[in-house]
């Protein structure tokens, strides 16, 4: 309970801490993985080095491509999302990239694994709550809907980079996985900011620290504790918690930032939450369902 309550408090700052910072939202998201990326190497390098040799010599050679595939999927997904959180509320940005598991259902049913009766329910529920959630900024500003569909594109990408993950991740420690994934993902932001001539450099103090908590906080302390939670509770209750992520990451803008969230969008957010929800449950009781192989 202790390592969900860090984990979500973790996650919840990511949306405020990024409209807080004074830098361009690519810059913050290559800053973001490229001090993930160096935090990572002295452990990589100590204790995983055969993984690293499988990946350069061969054996594991298969696994390290589908790693710097997801890396290029998390730099997309970084690329869209983070910029919705500036250009828009950090609710609204929040709650439609948490659609990635509506996503998710929607690639596995490409791939053949069907997503059952309840999970095609909550999809439905997830988009129609989604359409409601953007038609009300229709009336706010056409930034608005930028930034929702900015977010949308987040949710999207965050769902094709946890499927590559998890190819990838069938031979590979998440240490290694991480590691791979977030520097091939730095790289790529590196090469976007510097060829859209985005600042790297100059920050305050205030958006060096928010840099920082966001590596310490969402980067590696949030997703690290969920993935300890997984060991004593099931992938299903840690998936709903993570919808706490969104009110959790709207109070905090709203006390911090000032941000109040729009009544016009408020119950297409619930319904949207509602039907991710219904999406997790129905995709785990498909799964309880299914034969062993």
């Amino acid at each position: 309970m202790i390592a969900l309550v860090v984990a979500i408090l973790a996650v919840s700052s990511s949306g405020p801490l990024i409209a807080f910072a004074a830098a361009p939202a690519l810059a913050v998201a290559f800053w973001r993985n490229a001090l993930a990326t160096a935090a990572l190497t002295p452990v990589v390098l100590a204790s995983r080095r055969t993984e690293v040799t499988g990946i350069i010599s061969g054996p594991l050679r298969r696994e390290g491509l589908f790693c710097v595939l997801a890396g290029i999927a998390l730099a997309a997904h970084f690329s869209t999302w983070m910029p919705a959180v500036q250009l828009g509320t950090v609710a609204t940005a929040t709650a439609l990239v948490a659609t990635q598991p509506v996503w998710q259902g929607l690639i596995a049913a490409a791939q053949g694994r069907r997503p059952s009766l309840t999970g095609w329910i909550g999809i439905g529920l997830a988009v129609a709550g989604a359409a409601w959630a953007t038609g009300a900024d229709f009336g706010v500003s056409s930034q608005a809907v930028f930034a929702d569909v900015l977010a949308l594109a987040g949710g999207m990408f965050a769902a094709v980079y946890t499927a590559l993950g998890e190819r990838a991740r069938i031979s590979l420690s998440t240490t290694t996985y991480t590691w791979i994934c977030y520097g091939t993902c730095g790289v790529i932001l590196l090469v976007v900011c510097v060829g859209s001539g985005t600042k790297l450099s100059g920050y305050d103090g205030r958006t060096w620290a928010a840099i920082l908590a966001l590596v310490v906080g969402a980067q590696l302390l949030g997703h690290s504790m969920f993935s300890y939670a997984l060991q004593h509770t099931s992938a299903t209750a840690v998936s709903v918690l993570i919808l706490l992520e969104v009110p959790g990451a709207a109070l905090i803008a709203w006390w911090w930032l000032g941000q109040e969230i729009r009544p016009g969008s408020l119950p297409g957010l619930a319904l949207l939450l509602a039907g991710v929800a219904v999406v997790i449950i129905g995709a785990a009781r498909a799964g309880r369902a299914a034969p062993p192989p």
